[in-house]
């Protein structure tokens, strides 16, 4: 866990892509970035669903940084739906829910690091020099090896289901747990009604499960909430 020189990062990740709602916090971020670790070019997205537009359109950071709570998602779905579409791009969770259960999920569902938000600019330096070397960065205490060993929780694997997932089938589980049979969501999606159904027996395939009813069951083990400490 020694420092190292910061040419490292410098010379690793030159391009990022911050995810926040928050425009004063994404300033900040960016000031961070490019005065305290070189990073050259910093854009900002403010929900997930602009962020994965703009990376389909073409962007190609050298690392993301992910709020875990955005207006369009709430927790680690939109890291595992980045996870997805960028799969060598390393996505570093920024976030103020730092409960050791989080970190620990964020990076067994693909997380490269973890930091919490407000960190001082050293503990941002220290992430990603390790990020640039292809390591995991987590606060201490936090994550350990032995964790990555250990087998993963029923949220976890909710949510590695989850993200076999295409968008529209993503879409079409939401509509379900909304309630919405399939006539109302070939009519909210403009679809066939038999496009619907076969999107139905596709995710109820990629989830391994036999009823509409159990695949909402899995939607709701995924949801943030489960991770969070009991009180």
């Amino acid at each position: 866990m020694n420092d190292k020189p910061s040419i490292r990062v410098e010379g690793a990740l030159q391009n990022a892509l911050i995810i926040d709602d928050h425009p004063l916090f994404c300033d900040a971020l960016s000031m961070t970035l490019k005065a305290g670790l070189g990073i050259e070019r910093v854009q900002t997205a403010g929900a997930l669903e602009e962020a994965l537009s703009v990376l389909d359109g073409g962007l190609e950071p050298d690392v993301i940084l992910l709020d875990l709570n955005l207006p369009d998602v709430n927790g680690l779905d939109g890291l595992v739906r980045l996870v997805k579409l960028c799969p060598r791009t390393p996505v570093v969770i920024v976030s103020s829910m730092a409960e050791p259960r989080v970190v620990r999920s964020a990076i067994r569902v693909g997380a490269a690091g973890f930091v919490p938000k407000h960190s001082p600019r050293d503990v941002f330096r220290k992430a990603f020099e390790h990020i640039a070397n292809g390591e995991i960065y987590a606060p201490e205490g936090a994550y350990s090896e032995s964790d990555a060993n250990m087998p993963l929780s029923s949220g976890e694997e909710a949510l590695i289901r989850l993200s076999h997932l295409t968008k529209q089938q993503a879409r079409i589980l939401q509509l379900i747990c909304e309630g919405q049979m399939n006539k109302q969501i070939a009519y909210e999606l403009s679809i066939a009604e038999t496009t619907v159904k076969a999107h139905v027996t596709a995710i109820m395939r990629k989830l391994g499960v036999q009823s509409r009813t159990q695949a909402v069951l899995i939607a709701q083990e995924a949801n943030f909430n489960s991770l969070l400490p009991d009180t």
